[in-house]
């Protein structure tokens, strides 16, 4: 009798713990007084030398004080693509690199967090290997900090998963569509030709292509002084660098992005209304420079 009441009450406070999981969109590395360039070498070392792969990196607002690493690794790659619903978005995780006051700040996207957020559902399907991905990550980087903690805010790991930041605001769910070209192929080719000639002051920072899948990714960095990176990063906090690259993902002809309202509040769940409104053109902005490069 006594083992079934512990039984029970185990249970209980396991499910008390499941629902009430908190979940932050970063963790924090540590801080170093090296050189932006001593740094990123660092973490692009110890990130090699366990088997992650890098992706690309770029200096958002095209700012030398603020920097971003993408990188992923095979195990995490090939699962998330099997997320028929934009999970291959999931594919890429950042390292943010902020120097200020001589010092340069190291963190990271939670991969708890945005796997929840973008998988839904399908987390638990493969749970085991993506709390594999983020003990490797942390292990990587503990040559780089030790401190490894969470900020950003927090969101309900449940809520996470079917995340909004108000009333009548877009969900995962309601992606923007930017094109629908005749092929996959085109869709690629035309992308990738945009890209390159670095239309609409964008740079392309990372890809990945799955072709068997029909599936692309495309992290896009909005280097227009007017209306990207460098005229909404500062009024919503450059600790949160993390965030960038914006994302196209191409799905056989379909070219779709998250929706600026969903993305960036995701990314920053502690903003303000009053903050938020100050960005108040920035998705327009984005979807604008996103969609030219479908054109």
């Amino acid at each position: 009798m006594k083992k079934l009441i512990l039984t029970i009450i185990t249970a209980f406070f396991s499910t008390i713990y499941f629902y009430g999981q908190e979940l932050s969109p970063y963790i924090k590395v540590g801080e170093t007084s090296e050189t932006m360039q001593q740094t990123s070498d660092k973490i692009i070392k110890a990130l090699k030398d366990n088997s992650f792969t890098i992706l690309g990196s770029y200096n958002p607002s095209g700012k030398s004080s603020l920097k971003v690493i993408a990188f992923t690794n095979s195990n995490l790659k090939s699962t998330v693509v099997k997320v028929s619903d934009r999970g291959a978005l999931a594919a890429a995780m950042k390292i943010g690199l902020v120097q200020k006051n001589g010092k340069i700040t190291v963190s990271y996207t939670n991969p708890e967090y945005i796997l929840t957020a973008y998988l839904r559902n399908n987390y638990n399907t493969y749970k085991t290997t993506f709390e594999k991905f983020s003990n490797d990550v942390k292990s990587a980087l503990g040559t780089i900090g030790s401190e490894f903690t969470p900020f950003g805010g927090s969101i309900d790991a449940e809520k996470l998963k079917k995340y909004h930041y108000k009333v009548m605001m877009p969900y995962f769910t309601d992606p923007t569509e930017l094109k629908e070209f005749s092929s996959f192929e085109k869709g690629l080719e035309t992308i990738e030709a945009n890209l390159k000639a670095k239309k609409g002051s964008t740079v392309e920072v990372y890809k990945i292509v799955y072709k068997s899948e029909k599936v692309a990714v495309f992290g896009v960095g909005l280097q227009s002084t007017e209306d990207g990176e460098s005229h909404f990063l500062p009024k919503i906090g450059e600790a949160h660098v993390a965030a960038l690259p914006y994302e196209i993902i191409l799905q056989d002809k379909t070219a779709t992005m998250l929706h600026g309202k969903y993305r960036i509040a995701l990314h920053w769940p502690e903003l303000t209304m009053g903050t938020f409104m100050k960005i108040m053109s920035t998705p327009g902005d984005i979807e604008d420079t996103l969609e030219a490069l479908c054109e």
